[in-house]
């Protein structure tokens, strides 16, 4: 009996200290396939890249999106959208569906106890019987004890807890991601209503000014100045007016629908932005001086998530190559009365070792295969993710390089062509010149500032779009900060796997 203790002692012994192995490959991050520094040229502003008194790079990842939002209205909008959002609630039960999966397969680490009680009662016919008499026995059994339980010598089943692990990361990864999206998306939103707000009050007030003229031109009309075919111009023009200001109307209501379904309920009058020159612009931030940035974002954190969790799997693959070693033990006690069942000299126990080795089974090899090329497919997801990044912060940089010129230059040929359209009423006025120059000064007057209200709002929305690229956009809230157990050594993990 003590022999038998001993070789059950030592078994428990190497699977605990075996328990820590794996056969999965050392996991090497991918070299970036981008440049280390962003580009450069005549679209790009250099003070985008690096700006004194801007958060730059690092600092933009951190920077929390009530402190980068600097509209009152804005930030209690994003406030009620993080709180609502259907698809960011979805994201949020994703990632706790995904942990639990982890817990499930962390647990097969560890032996399943059960208990039990039974009884029996068995009646045997004489001529079966060794007396020769018939006999009826009772037994009654309390037991506790772990069936098949997996020794995990070669890190079989911690390769596939390092799998699960990984992709409840890569989840909590998508959360955030989800998390930016609906605050950048709250943003645009919000904006665009204030930009079609500015360009209705513009059409209101070009259409009151179209109708002043048309009363002008169809007096002198009247009077026998000028010919019918200047009234139809006249009345045409606010026609036209009319026509746009019914545009911006539809746009304005469609931009209140996108708001109300990101908010999950319905928008606040209160909240709702008047003009969009109006608003406070967002924080000013800055690339920073290197794109390694970059991988710290979060799509790209999931697809490296995603890469390791394939990395474990290969070595899940590996280790079904050996032998599996499992355990069923039982400690109890018996007897043939009730009564009897807890004295003393009732107590058994009993243990199985098992080991089942793999001779013939082309699934093994097909499966390493597998894992091999799912982690290719890994990385070249993880290399794409890399590249869309440093592709849309190039984008938003180009862009801001590139808007204030344009704002700059819209500005001035507004002013000029209001001066023209002045000049144009006067000389119409004064009868020296006729409708036609009057009229084609207006038409540039509403088309150039209808621009430069488009100019203004792709400038504060450059701004948010360049946040959100580089990452920030999410803080995690007082519960998430509460760590448990699993959360903190999920959070490890990959440090870990890269050593």
């Amino acid at each position: 009996m003590k022999k038998n203790r001993i070789v059950l002692l030592s078994m428990v012994v190497c699977a605990l200290v075996a328990g820590g192995c794996t056969m999965a490959p050392k996991y090497e991050r991918p070299s970036s396939p981008i440049p280390s520094e962003w580009p450069t040229g005549k679209a790009y502003d250099p003070t985008k890249v690096s700006k004194p008194g801007s958060p730059e790079g690092e600092d933009a990842l951190n920077l929390r999106w009530r402190e980068f939002f600097t509209d009152s209205k804005l930030r209690e909008l994003i406030g009620i959208a993080l709180e609502n959002n259907r698809q960011l609630r979805g994201a949020t039960l994703s990632v706790e569906y995904y942990r639990q999966l982890y817990n499930i397969q962390r647990s097969d680490l560890f032996p399943t106890i059960a208990g039990g009680l039974g009884a029996s009662s068995q009646r045997v016919p004489a001529d079966l019987s060794g007396t020769g008499q018939r006999i009826t026995t009772d037994r009654y059994d309390a037991s506790l004890g772990a069936a098949s339980w997996e020794i995990d010598f070669f890190g079989r089943i911690r390769s596939l807890k390092d799998a699960a692990m990984q992709e409840y990361l890569a989840t909590e990864q998508a959360r955030r991601g989800a998390q930016i999206a609906v605050i950048s998306a709250v943003a645009r939103t919000y904006l665009n209503i204030a930009s079609a707000q500015e360009c209705v009050a513009l059409d209101e007030e070009l259409i009151a000014s179209y109708r002043d003229t048309y009363e002008r031109v169809k007096r002198n009309y009247d009077l026998g100045l000028i010919s019918e075919i200047d009234v139809s111009r006249s009345a045409s023009q606010v026609a036209v007016a009319e026509k746009s200001a019914a545009v911006y109307l539809q746009l304005l209501a469609k931009s209140k629908n996108s708001l109300e379904f990101l908010l999950g309920g319905p928008i606040p009058e209160e909240l709702l932005p008047e003009r969009l020159r109006g608003l406070t612009p967002a924080r000013e931030v800055s690339a920073g001086i290197s794109s390694e940035i970059l991988l710290k974002r979060p799509d790209v954190l999931a697809a490296e998530n995603k890469l390791l969790a394939a990395n474990a799997n290969i070595g899940a693959a590996r280790a079904a190559y050996f032998p599996r070693i499992s355990l069923t033990a039982a400690i109890g006690s018996a007897s043939s009365e009730l009564s009897g069942l807890f004295k003393s000299g009732s107590g058994y126990w009993s243990y199985a070792p098992q080991l089942m080795m793999p001779i013939f089974d082309m699934r093994t090899w097909s499966s390493h295969s597998a894992s091999k090329v799912k982690k290719e497919m890994m990385i070249s997801e993880y290399e794409k993710s890399i590249q869309s990044a440093f592709r849309e912060v190039a984008d938003v940089l180009a862009s801001l390089g590139t808007v204030d010129q344009q704002l700059k230059a819209q500005e001035d040929y507004v002013a000029s062509v209001k001066r023209t359209y002045d000049l144009a009423n006067y000389r119409y006025e004064s009868q020296i010149d006729n409708y036609l120059s009057l009229l084609d000064a207006q038409r540039s007057l509403r088309t150039s500032e209808q621009t430069l209200v488009a100019l203004t709002l792709e400038k504060f929305v450059n701004q948010i779009d360049l946040y959100t690229v580089l990452g920030g956009g999410w803080e995690d809230s007082p519960a998430e900060a509460e760590e448990t157990p699993q959360a903190a050594e999920a959070e490890s993990a990959p440090a870990d796997a890269a050593q």
